[in-house]
């Protein structure tokens, strides 16, 4: 979204001296991404106001005049050019050596010199207002007409964008960066954040206060997809060019100028960001009805696209027939014509998920439909109707109203929420003086209270329609807004107490690794919704199928209740390629349960569950081959994997299934899955005549690993471990487990561990006995140990050892 800084300041004072580049910064930090900001002059280099003082014909070209111009300073200068306006007097573009312009407005840009024109010397060009990037703002009757910059004060010399008052600054926000504010798609929004950030007083817009109605007659059929409907009869119009400041902002942030009456509905938007609308009233037959299209009604859009609705379109119509798609477009029907003199101005408010669903459908996106799928508040269509009142009135003295309506049955109630002070210290990492925050969000529309450790806040309409709804919300606002620069770093500390053993999570991973690694089966990965063709040829039906409601396509509206659907698509893709191939995806399914709430409510519910499914394709020549594959595939998973085995038995027959080939997969007396050969009459159906595919789907959540018995968390040592080696004599019937029991009952505190390291018998060796060789692994908790801590830790062992078992120390 572009927006010009000179618009912002109607509604917040920033001072002339202000860093910009600051200004970006802090936008960026606190609000929306500002990714460029263009000063507008810049593109106008070397581009000047020049007066035509005479011209001459050219001696070598009918179509083709030399213009002796004034460009300032005294000089004249003789360019050559072949305007069909061209008239002496009349100021002009003229693009001097260095400009950059395209030429007849297309193809790339390119550089001015003095050149010379059929024999005749140019300095620069006479330009064309699409030449220099104004063919919106003034639009030529002719092909070869020049811009006409006569009525526009500035003298020769001057750059051609400050005679037009373009000294602006356009900025240049990235639409992701705020596509949950929908406060902010408009000049008011951002003046708003602005004024926070810097503590400086935002210019109200008055509310519209109302009037006499006159009998004119708003029909809301639908006030849950139109909340609000303000609708104002003007007459006294006519169609005429906006004041040239009014088409000048709309050129500067994207929008092409057309006429007053047009130009005033996108102004409005523009400043407040709430899209309006005028009809032209005489071809209104009846009054205005809000209201659902009826299956198959028809409507022709302003911009000649021919729609056939369905009923989840609302439109705006009249007595007999739909005028305009809600929100998204007009109709042809109600356009403003060069005849019109009365309108119909409609400023109104329509659900955001409706908008976005019809703009999807019809592919039409338009900057209404992106504004209103955003969810815009009601409690707007107030200033908006005040500011267009206000412009009809500058543009058209002598207008008259002749009608009002306001249709509001359910106003917007503003969003409250207790944020704990306690809670937001900790979460921020700094105690915010309740002033300061006070403030801050007082300055964004937000009313606050305190109560001991509570802070009370309402949320202004603007941002009750989804944006501020929980308490984190309430806390990225006093961040933000306080500068995230300004908390102090402070270290993030984290303990680990114990190793997490996730067995259940586990499993999935080995049987993928299982299968592609062992088994060499390929992964695939799939969308999580199904293709409509595949759910009938599997299973016959897609009763009891969850349905998207927004689905990517007509044809894969289901969400997956199996993988086999996607998984058969993926055989049928690549059977086209391959002989024989082996596949397989594991991934989330959704399918419907019954529960009772603690309500005693019947609902009804998604719930999740993990599967896997494979599948092993070949030549039915081969079926035998590829049944045994499949089957050992499965048999051989529970060991590799460390699960339960399952067992396979003919239970049940999946309605895929073929008549004879065919298992169940059961574990503990359940069903968990199934394994067997697709039937002849899906395989026909699906085009695969000479193919044989042996499918199977498993439960994951219904299988069982073997926990561990042995493996527990030990913390790594923080301080050395030192391994001091003791051989000592033993009786020959003194076995290791009587040697490592006494040493561990030694309740030495900085033995960590015993290991056996050898034994020996031999001449250094007593007769009966025998030297063993023991390691033990000494060490602190606290600190570095000496080796005198050492040697007194393993003396006091070896004395044990001594009295228990009477050990003596070889020499």
């Amino acid at each position: 979204m572009k927006l010009s800084l000179n618009w912002i300041k109607d509604f917040v004072d920033i001072p002339a001296d202000f860093d910009l580049k600051k200004l970006a910064y802090d936008l960026t930090m606190r609000t929306v991404e500002v990714e460029d900001m263009v000063y507008i002059p810049d593109s106008f280099k070397n581009i000047i106001v020049g007066k035509i003082v005479e011209i001459l014909p050219h001696p070598n070209a009918d179509m083709l005049r030399i213009c002796r111009t004034d460009i300032g300073g005294g000089e004249i200068k003789e360019i050559v050019c072949g305007g069909s306006n061209l008239a002496e007097g009349m100021k002009v573009a003229v693009s001097t050596p260095g400009a950059i312009v395209r030429w007849h407005g297309e193809g790339e840009p390119v550089e001015i010199k003095v050149s010379k024109l059929r024999g005749v010397e140019s300095y620069g060009m006479i330009c064309a207002a699409s030449e220099i990037g104004l063919g919106d703002l003034f639009r030529a009757e002719g092909e070869r007409e020049i811009l006409d910059l006569s009525a526009f004060p500035g003298e020769p010399g001057t750059c051609v964008a400050n005679a037009l008052g373009l000294d602006d600054y356009v900025l240049e926000i990235d639409n992701k960066s705020m596509t949950n504010r929908p406060d902010l798609w408009g000049h008011y929004g951002i003046a708003r954040e602005i004024a926070a950030i810097y503590d400086l007083p935002l210019k109200k817009i008055e509310p519209f206060a109302g009037m006499d109605g006159n009998g004119f007659v708003i029909e809301v059929q639908d006030t849950e997809r139109c909340p609000r409907y303000m609708g104002m009869q003007i007459e006294n119009l006519s169609v005429k060019p906006a004041p040239f400041e009014m088409q000048s902002r709309l050129w500067r942030v994207g929008q092409r100028p057309i006429n007053a009456l047009v130009d005033i509905t996108n102004y409005v938007m523009m400043a407040t960001g709430q899209p309006t609308h005028a009809f032209d009233a005489d071809h209104i037959k009846g009054h205005i009805v809000v209201r659902r299209a009826g299956e198959g009604e028809h409507l022709d859009l302003l911009n000649g696209k021919k729609l056939e609705l369905t009923s989840d379109d609302l439109v705006i119509a009249d007595t007999e027939s739909p005028v305009g798609l809600a929100g998204v477009m007009g109709g042809s029907k109600d356009s403003i014509l060069p005849e019109t003199h009365r309108v119909i101005l409609e400023v109104a408010n329509f659900d955001g998920k409706g908008i976005r669903r019809t703009a999807l459908r019809y592919e039409n996106r338009t900057e209404a439909a992106t504004r209103y799928e955003k969810a815009i508040d009601p409690e707007r269509c107030d200033i908006t109707m005040s500011l267009a009142v206000k412009l009809f009135k500058e543009i058209y003295p002598e207008l008259s109203v002749s009608g009002f309506c306001d249709v509001y049955p359910k106003h917007l109630v503003p969003t409250e929420i207790d944020v704990s002070l306690d809670w937001l210290t900790r979460r921020l990492g700094e105690r915010i003086p309740n002033e300061v925050m006070e403030k801050k969000l007082s300055e964004m529309g937000f009313t606050v209270t305190f109560d001991g450790d509570n802070m009370h806040v309402v949320s202004p309409t603007w941002r009750s329609t989804g944006d501020i709804s929980i308490k984190d919300d309430i806390m990225e606002e006093v961040a933000r807004m306080y500068g995230y620069e300004n908390f102090k770093p402070t270290p993030i500390t984290t303990s680990f107490t114990a190793a997490i053993n996730q067995i259940d999570v586990d499993i999935d991973r080995r049987i993928r690794e299982y299968l592609a690694k062992r088994c060499g089966m390929y992964e695939i990965f799939s969308y999580p919704w199904m293709q409509e063709a595949y759910v009938n040829a599997l299973f016959g039906t897609t009763e009891g199928v969850l349905t998207l409601s927004q689905p990517p396509s007509p044809e894969e509206r289901f969400l997956r209740s199996s993988l086999l659907p996607n998984l058969m698509k993926a055989v049928v893709e690549n059977r086209r390629y391959y002989g024989e191939f082996m596949i397989f995806e594991g991934a989330k399914i959704f399918q419907d349960r019954d529960y009772t709430s603690e309500y005693d409510e019947r609902e009804l519910l998604p719930y999740e569950r993990r599967n896997i499914a494979g599948a092993v394709v070949g030549d039915v020549k081969n079926l035998s081959d590829l049944f045994r594959k499949a089957k050992g595939i499965l048999e051989y998973m529970p060991g590799y994997t460390h699960m339960e085995a399952f067992t396979m038995q003919q239970v049940e027959k999946p309605v895929w299934a073929d008549a004879n080939v065919w298992l169940n997969l059961c574990l503990g007396g359940k069903v968990i899955g199934n394994f067997a050969l697709l039937s002849k009459k899906i395989t026909l159906d699906l085009g695969l005549d000479t193919s044989a595919v042996l499918l199977f789907e498993i439960d994951v959540d219904e299988l069982k690993p073997f926990t561990s018995r042995e493996n527990k968390f030990v913390h790594l040592a923080e301080f050395p471990m030192n391994d001091y080696d003791i051989s000592a004599i033993f009786e020959e019937k003194v076995a290791w487990k009587d040697i490592c029991e006494v040493v561990e009952k030694s309740h030495e505190n900085l033995l960590k561990k015993v290991s056996f390291v050898d034994e020996y018998r031999g001449k250094q060796v007593p007769a009966g006995k025998k030297s063993v060789t023991i390691r033990l692994t000494l060490g602190s908790d606290t600190k570095t140990l000496t080796s005198a801590e050492i040697e007194k830790a393993a003396g006091r062992i070896l004395k044990r050892l001594s009295h228990d078992l009477g050990a003596e120390l070889r020499s």
